[in-house]
């Protein structure tokens, strides 16, 4: 099932990415440059592993993970979490939880559209991609 999200996925829209960066307490100089990229996620599976990486014109990221077991992640922003990814009903769940707070990214496919629903508490951000041909 997870191969449905295996592609480069390139970003088309983003809306609230700045509350959800703020509600994550990353700081103003760094929300200004993260409201400025547009990336694009290549997710790719060998086997039970998945890896899924990010790149833009500022930061690539890069992730290796087998889906249900819990890893440490550092991420773009330079927090040091436990993430977890499942697939529930169709949709490729991340968790992260560090110093007792705890996000979620959610990644949902619909044909060539990808959506990523990122959410902290109330603040819900929501980035749209497009399958590159």
């Amino acid at each position: 099932m997870a191969e449905a999200f295996v592609g480069t996925w390139n970003m088309k829209e983003s809306e609230k990415f700045d509350e959800y960066m703020k509600a994550l307490g990353v700081g103003f100089a760094t929300r200004k440059v993260g409201n400025l990229t547009k990336p694009t996620t290549i997710i790719s599976m060998d086997g039970d592993r998945v890896t899924v990486k990010t790149q833009s014109t500022i930061k690539n990221t890069e992730l290796t993970f087998k889906l249900g077991e819990e890893f440490d992640e550092t991420t773009a922003d330079d927090r040091k979490v436990k993430s977890i990814v499942t697939l529930e009903d169709g949709k490729l769940v991340h968790v992260q939880k560090w110093d007792g707070k705890e996000t979620s990214l959610v990644r949902e496919v619909n044909g060539n559209n990808l959506t990523l629903t990122l959410t902290m508490g109330d603040v819900v951000c929501t980035r749209r991609y497009e399958k590159a041909e």
